[in-house]
């Protein structure tokens, strides 16, 4: 699966759910783990919705237990993004303090507007605001 049907199937998974769209958005606007094979071979769950939509899931506390016990190697910002993701995909503990530190400005940004997206202000709802804050 490319990793622009991999974005497409995995929106569907997240529509609606604020935290997953926030979660999604950010795996695919990071660039990185969508791409990476060992990531979506064993912590991606490919299935059929309602209407034959393929959608796709993180496994996301198998894919933190793998980045904890070094089954699934990256960069420490690379995996500062996959906890942020799966904090707010899954509720997942993440210290902020730890993450947000040594972020550089693209994946800082990133983060901003997958919080602001997990609370209701999704990038579509207030455009005229995506010019002041990026």
């Amino acid at each position: 699966m490319t990793p622009a049907v991999l974005s497409a199937a995995m929106r569907a998974h997240a529509r609606g759910l604020y935290c997953l769209e926030a979660a999604a958005e950010l795996l695919i606007g990071h660039s990185t783990w969508l791409d990476r094979s060992d990531f979506t071979t064993g912590f991606v769950n490919i299935g059929r919705g309602p209407g034959d939509d393929e959608l796709a899931a993180a496994d996301w506390q198998a894919a933190i237990t793998a980045l904890d016990t070094g089954q699934l190697p990256c960069s420490g910002s690379e995996g500062r993004m996959l906890r942020i993701a799966a904090s707010l995909a899954d509720g997942i503990p993440v210290d902020l303090r730890e993450v947000l530190t040594g972020l550089d400005t693209r994946n800082a940004a990133l983060v901003s507007q997958a919080v602001r997206h997990a609370t209701g202000h999704r990038p579509d709802t207030h455009p005229q605001l995506q010019s002041v804050i990026f």
